[in-house]
């Protein structure tokens, strides 16, 4: 049986940041929400390759679509539009290949989209990830709400999104599995945990990521793809947002990838018997004899 658990939560906002300030958009919802949903391009299949030197996937000549938990957040976008008014931005880092990520989002029902595309980005682990696309959101003009999907097919991290959080200096909601309302500068949700489902209330602006109980991604339209297919993609550099390149790409990340290796498949193995006793002694000196104790 889930239990729903009421709780309030709560972060810190500097004495120079109003919830109704350019940042946070408007909240008052007089002219709908400023939505920004982050997309990335993925491998369409999971028989993936990765480069042994670099640790990188090889993703040339692989077929590339949006990462599917990220189709959930365009939808929880596109709901919310669709109640609220307002407008839906899509964003995604990558080459200018993942342009196409963006045209499909606007087939879907988004309405612009935004490519941060730079070489100088390349290699970023999720530190250096969520750091440019947080600056490249600032660059873009206000927002209320900022909607990413649970984790990514290719890095399965689910880190890119509360590390934005982070940047922007925003309260951050994971596993959000329903929007319930949004009102008075303040959004009501639920979200899935291991122990139950908590019903959450925060202040606008702020992160989320979905997973797949927030509704069953819409089909894109033949209107929609004839919209995609005229739209105007907006292009980010760093020439726009002026930042140091040791911040950016595989100079500024934290982590590296420095093995990537097929396990050893193990057969057989020893069969001990005995008492407990035997058993914990025999076992003892196994670690003992690896020399793991």
């Amino acid at each position: 049986m889930k239990l729903s658990i009421i709780l309030s939560a709560y972060t810190f906002i500097p004495p120079t940041q109003s919830l109704v300030s350019a940042k946070a958009g408007d909240t008052s919802l007089s002219v709908g929400l400023n939505i920004v949903i982050c997309i990335k391009q993925v491998p369409e299949t999971t028989e993936v390759e990765f480069d042994k030197e670099t640790g990188r996937l090889k993703r040339e000549g692989v077929a590339a679509v949006i990462n599917p938990f990220d189709e959930y957040a365009i939808e929880t976008g596109l709901r919310l539009r669709e109640k609220h008014g307002g407008k839906v931005k899509v964003i995604s880092m990558g080459p200018p290949a993942a342009e196409q990520a963006l045209r499909d989002a606007i087939a879907m029902g988004c309405d612009e989209g935004v490519l941060v595309s730079d070489r100088v980005f390349g290699g970023a682990d999720t530190w250096a990830t969520s750091l440019t696309i947080a600056k490249s959101i600032e660059l873009t003009g206000p927002h209320d709400m900022i909607i990413c999907g649970l984790k990514t097919t290719d890095g399965d991290t689910g880190q890119t999104g509360p590390e934005m959080a982070e940047h922007l200096g925003e309260p951050c909601i994971s596993y959000v599995s329903q929007i319930i309302d949004v009102k008075d500068g303040k959004v009501t949700l639920k979200r899935n945990l291991d122990e139950g489902v908590e019903t959450l209330e925060a202040p606008l602006p702020l992160i989320i990521t979905v997973g797949k109980d927030v509704g069953q991604p819409r089909l894109a339209t033949l209107r929609g793809r004839l919209a995609a297919k005229k739209a105007v993609i907006k292009s980010i550099t760093n020439k726009e947002m002026g930042m140091n390149p040791k911040d950016l790409g595989l100079d500024g990340s934290y982590t590296r990838v420095t093995k990537i290796f097929t396990p050893e498949l193990h057969l057989g193995g020893e069969v001990i018997e005995g008492t407990p006793d035997q058993l914990a002694d025999a076992i003892f000196a196994k670690l003992k004899e690896a020399k793991i104790v």
